[in-house]
């Protein structure tokens, strides 16, 4: 019996970086975190994005939120807070945005290789820590997949070919759409249960909880008689031996 946690993000969104260390910390501390299995899906926050596109992320917020550079800035600083309070280091200045579709593909490979984690979490050091551009930038993603575990040959193998898990991809995307995501991070749990953003650790703690007790529900006692318990056993009265 296993608890499945698919999880709907972007490496363009700080809050599934957030997200995902939340998650993480609510699993640790969950009783039985050896029997959840953790899928990450595909979410592109902006498809129509041309394929190596890539531009500098506090102009791109300014111009999609309609407002001054300063306050996007000051928006990456007060993520940078909550981030740096969960333990995450976060770079305020100098970060890309881009298409993502690849990194998407990628991932998709490095599942059925047994290390998508790993390599979600380079992409979003890659991302939101390192120096480097990640966007943009097919070298440096062979680079990233490769630190997490991944065969090089066989990560620029993939990337070249167009078509190597795009339908994949799309499937993700579409399946969000239907469970009603309109955002990411989104979390669903068992596909009964869902968590919209970086919620904090005790509302996953919550959710898991849940899902696991609709897979063991507490036992209903139809009936309850005589029984011996770690006190002894319980002995008819004298008018009820006959």
């Amino acid at each position: 019996m296993a608890v499945q946690v698919e999880i709907w993000t972007d490496i363009n969104c700080p809050f599934c970086y957030l997200g995902k260390r939340r998650f993480e910390q609510a699993l640790a501390g969950f009783e039985h975190r050896d029997q959840v299995r953790v899928v990450h899906r595909s979410f592109e926050l902006d498809p129509t994005l041309p394929a190596g596109h890539s531009g500098p992320v506090v102009a791109h917020i300014a111009e999609k939120y309609g407002i001054s550079e300063a306050q996007a800035a000051a928006n990456e600083r007060g993520i940078a807070a909550q981030a740096q309070a969960a333990g995450l280091p976060y770079r305020t200045e100098g970060r890309d945005f881009g298409n993502s579709f690849d990194m998407h593909r990628l991932l998709h490979f490095a599942l059925d290789r047994g290390r998508q984690d790993e390599v979600l979490d380079a992409l979003y050091e890659g991302n939101f820590a390192d120096e480097r551009p990640v966007f943009g930038d097919r070298e440096r993603l062979i680079e990233l997949a490769a630190r997490a575990g991944l065969d090089p040959v066989e990560v620029r193998a993939t990337l070249d070919d167009p078509q190597a898990y795009a339908d994949a991809v799309r499937a993700d995307e579409n399946t969000a759409a239907q469970l009603g995501a309109r955002g990411v991070p989104f979390f669903v749990f068992d596909r009964t249960y869902g968590v919209s953003g970086a919620q904090p650790p005790e509302v996953f703690s919550q959710a898991l909880e849940r899902a696991w007790a609709d897979h063991a529900p507490a036992l209903q006692v139809l009936g309850d008689g005589d029984a011996c318990g770690p006190d002894g056993c319980a002995v008819p009265a004298a008018d009820d031996r006959g």
